[in-house]
């Protein structure tokens, strides 16, 4: 009914959590990649930063509360994300489980979006545990002193371990395709399709998608290339 909130299981309320969810992660990125361009300014800097995450609020909370806390609300964010996509996408199939001969896309939205969003994310989870293993939990790591950031980020991606650096370029190409369409969808969830912010919303989900790719990049590309060393 009109003025009612849609329901949480409706196919509306699953794409307002699909939208709101991936804000949060984008959110999460974005403060991660300013976090990893410290690497930029030395080992120090670099190592204090990581250093006051796992120290924040110290003495009043436990060792690495806020990265706990941050770790908790991602795996939330990151389940209600891929469930609710799950279960759009097999609620689509099952309403037309033909595929339309031609499909013209909306305004703004690109024509491969659905394979790009859909193998792009496996990329990306994929990359992910990769990631957590390797620079995280230090699990393949060669640096294995935990304080010490900035060398396990120097040394995961040394010249020799240029397979790493390879698979971490993909992934973030992949995010970045990820977000220029996500970011493009959840405006559009979020603000709808009849807005004043319509027509900006391909230029802020393009500048948001090639910021955080080039962001990432940058980073594994200057070490392997020995600009940090």
């Amino acid at each position: 009914m009109p003025g009612r909130a849609p329901r949480l299981r409706s196919s509306i309320g699953l794409k307002l959590v699909m939208a709101a969810s991936g804000v949060l992660l984008v959110l999460f990125i974005i403060a991660h990649m300013a976090g990893n361009l410290h690497v930029f300014e030395g080992r120090e800097s670099m190592n204090d930063y990581a250093h006051g995450l796992r120290t924040f609020g110290a003495p009043l909370l436990p060792h690495e509360s806020l990265l706990w806390v941050m770790r908790i609300g991602l795996i939330a964010a990151a389940a209600a994300h891929i469930a609710s996509s799950v279960v759009l996408t097999r609620r689509a199939v099952e309403a037309r489980p033909v595929r339309y001969v031609s499909r013209k896309p909306a305004k703004g939205e690109s024509r491969h979006a659905a394979a790009t969003m859909r193998w792009g994310a496996l990329v990306v989870l994929l990359f992910v545990v990769w990631h957590l293993l390797d620079l995280t939990f230090r699990t393949v790591n060669p640096v294995k002193d935990l304080p010490d950031a900035y060398g396990a980020v120097v040394e995961g991606f040394a010249p020799e371990r240029w397979p790493v650096t390879v698979f971490y370029l993909i992934a973030v190409l992949a995010l970045g395709f990820h977000l220029r369409h996500g970011v493009w969808s959840a405006v559009q969830t979020i603000a709808g399709p009849n807005n004043k912010w319509r027509k900006r919303t391909q230029v802020i989900a393009l500048a948001v998608a090639v910021i955080v790719t080039a962001g990432f990049a940058i980073v594994p590309l200057a070490v392997t290339f020995g600009l940090v060393s």
